[in-house]
């Protein structure tokens, strides 16, 4: 029983290490103004996963900006991992975290450095403001934003363009999915990663 303990110890251990140097890799290859997205491991992430049409991996998302050599990722969250429903921002390390998710993708918007200074001042207006979180998932109001929401229209922002980011339709519900962000033209993948 203890060599079976002990195996389990090891084999733990080896995987906290695979996933460090997971997100060390990942955190390497950030630029300012890119998408990170990730897989939570609980039930809602897997229902919000089903919002998108193309890529189903991915339930959250949020735009990385490199501070003081720092990778931060702002994200519009709710629930109880934000109790009080502002626009967060954490480290990507934080963001990533395979104690919570399953994996994460980084992604990258072709973007001019006008574009990208643009982006940069958009998110930090709304982290000022402390925008909520959008609980009714409404595209008519800018008050409050949900995670794809917050990108979209920040990217929109950015580039002038009211068109950047595809929308989804269910019915008659227009809305941003977390695969409308990535499964664009303007859009190319960097790194993906699943945590074992």
């Amino acid at each position: 029983a203890n060599s079976q303990a002990g195996s389990g110890v090891e084999t733990s251990r080896l995987r906290s290490e695979r996933d460090a140097s997971i997100i060390v890799r990942g955190r390497s290859l950030l630029r300012d103004g890119d998408l990170v997205v990730r897989t939570c491991n609980d039930f809602v992430s897997l229902t919000l996963r089903q919002f998108s049409h193309k890529n189903k991996t991915y339930s959250h998302c949020g735009l990385v900006r490199i501070e003081d050599g720092r990778a931060m990722v702002y994200h519009a969250i709710g629930g109880e991992d934000n109790p009080d429903a502002r626009l967060r921002r954490d480290t990507f390390q934080a963001f990533c975290d395979p104690g919570h998710n399953l994996g994460f993708g980084i992604f990258r918007y072709r973007l001019s450095d006008a574009d990208r200074a643009r982006l940069d001042s958009v998110v930090d207006l709304d982290y000022r403001l402390k925008l909520r979180f959008d609980m009714k998932f409404d595209l008519r109001t800018d008050s409050s934003l949900y995670c794809a929401e917050f990108v979209a229209k920040a990217l929109e922002k950015a580039t002038r363009d009211k068109h950047y980011i595809p929308l989804s339709h269910i019915g008659d519900f227009i809305y941003v999915a977390v695969d409308d962000l990535f499964e664009n033209p303007h859009c190319r993948p960097v790194y993906q990663a699943v945590f074992r």
